[in-house]
């Protein structure tokens, strides 16, 4: 059976290149019919956060990136912390101890300080194993405790990157268990993954260097690697560098916080590096089952682009219902909004839903339709055909407009029809004459269509902000 995992650490938030590992691991296994696995890997005590492993839980949860087995649910390779699986990593421990190739290691900090600074010296890589100790104690716990290398050539396949080889110099003797008796990464995941069953690994592309050493623990240990996939990293927007969070690597729930739909993150996150090899760039979740091939990722880095997460999911907003929208939108609407009721909302974000990018939008795309805005004439005088209009004419030209518009029955076919009669009787271009209109109704730096907003706003409303965009205008000169 293919079973993946995802295996955070609770040191903080996950942001986009932890979702992206554990999004092309639950693909995998969703595809084969598998197992996901969530493992928390909490040894780092120095650095663990509180609370970060429910984190962990909301975010995967919040996209629906579901495991089959993990710390807070049920599964017969557990327990999935691997604060509580010590007495493993002593037994496997115990058995390089026996075969000699793990030691007690009995050099201080400060020794192990003064091996690096004669490699400097003499320009050369520093290597632990050539200081290993003739006649190390024994192991009791209170010291670290080493592998033993075999230094040696390796050569093997990666899924992304391809066929790899690496020359003996790369690998050394390195921590298995701490001091403090908890184990390093290095050792405890590859425990883990061979009492979990784990089939394929995908992981960042900072391990690269590390996995010579852990071919060599595999070798001692006799346990045949799993299939290995190593995904590079994420860029920031400019594409020089990591993806962090100096760059605005956000919060993944921060983007749901923000109404972002869960759907387009995974799409999004999905192709940061990879394609189906079409122009298509938007995916639904069994989309991307049926299409993903870990094979097919980039073996570069992947810019992120926030502007195309945002295209990206305005894309997901247009093509919703609208009743499943507004549900959505519940927690988005400016606080003026609760004093309407759902016909008028669901009006409003009907004629809204093209232009939406993102749910946290909403207050400032539509509260003009919900309260009255105040006269900001900068909104005129920054428009490019407005300004040039001396203060006589745009009074007339609203006065003109009231006039007709008092008309009107204020349905979208009749406004139009009423617009387009200004436009002759005016001999205005609709840029000046409408965007006059759409300000002194609405006040705002944009709107929907003219016809649809007026529409909603409604007759009264809506001569009354002319009325008293016209006293505006003439006390400002």
């Amino acid at each position: 059976m293919v079973r993946t995992r995802f295996a955070p650490s609770p040191t903080g938030y996950l942001h986009v290149g932890g979702i992206r590992t554990a999004l092309f691991a639950w693909l995998i296994a969703r595809q084969a019919k598998g197992r996901f696995v969530l493992r928390l890997e909490d040894t780092d005590k120095k650095r663990e956060v509180i609370g970060a492993d429910q984190h962990i839980f909301d975010s995967l949860h919040a996209l629906g990136i579901d495991y089959d087995e993990g710390p807070d649910s049920d599964g017969k390779f557990g327990p999935y912390k691997q604060s509580q699986r010590l007495d493993s990593y002593k037994l496997w421990a115990q058995k390089l101890i026996d075969i000699g190739r793990a030691y007690a290691d009995p050099y201080s900090p400060d020794e192990v300080q003064q091996f690096r600074e004669q490699a400097k010296n003499y320009k050369k890589p520093f290597l632990y194993r050539n200081h290993r100790p003739e006649n190390p104690p024994k192991w009791d716990g209170s010291q670290p405790l080493r592998f033993k290398s075999d230094p040696k050539l390796y050569q093997w396949h990666d899924e992304v990157m391809g066929d790899l080889s690496t020359s003996p110099e790369v690998i050394d003797d390195f921590i298995l268990i701490k001091s403090d008796g908890y184990p390093t990464y290095n050792f405890a995941h590859i425990i883990d993954d061979a009492e979990m069953k784990i089939s394929h690994i995908i992981r960042g592309q900072e391990f690269l260097a590390s996995i010579p050493n852990y071919l060599n623990l595999y070798e001692a240990l006799g346990i045949k690697p799993p299939v290995m996939a190593t995904v590079p990293h994420i860029l920031n927007e400019i594409g020089n560098k990591k993806l962090s969070k100096r760059d605005g690597a956000k919060d993944v729930l921060d983007y749901i916080n923000d109404g972002y739909n869960a759907e387009a993150l995974v799409s999004f996150i999905a192709t940061l590096g990879w394609n189906d090899g079409t122009k298509h760039e938007i995916f639904t979740r069994d989309e991307l089952i049926n299409k993903f091939d870990i094979k097919r990722v980039q073996r570069s880095g992947a810019r992120f682009d926030e502007q195309r997460l945002k295209w990206v999911n305005g894309s997901f907003i247009r093509n919703m219902e609208l009743d499943k929208l507004y549900l959505s939108s519940d927690t988005y609407w400016p606080k003026t909004a609760n004093n309407y009721d759902d016909s008028y909302k669901k009006k409003v974000l009907d004629v809204v839903q093209e232009r939406l990018k993102y749910l946290g939008e909403l207050p400032k795309l539509t509260n003009f339709f919900f309260e009255e805005l105040p006269v900001d004439l900068n909104l005129i005088n920054s428009n490019k055909q407005l300004n040039k209009l001396p203060i006589s004419e745009l009074v007339s030209l609203l006065e003109k407009s009231r006039g007709t518009l008092s008309s009107s029955n204020f349905t979208v076919d009749d406004l139009t029809d009423k617009l387009n009669t200004l436009l002759e009787k005016t001999s205005q271009k609709p840029a000046v004459l409408f965007s006059l209109i759409r300000i002194c109704t609405t006040w705002a730096p944009s709107s929907p269509g003219l016809a649809d907003t007026l529409g909603i706003i409604g007759k009264e409303k809506s001569l009354a902000r002319i009325d008293s965009s016209i006293e505006a205008i003439k006390a400002s000169s």
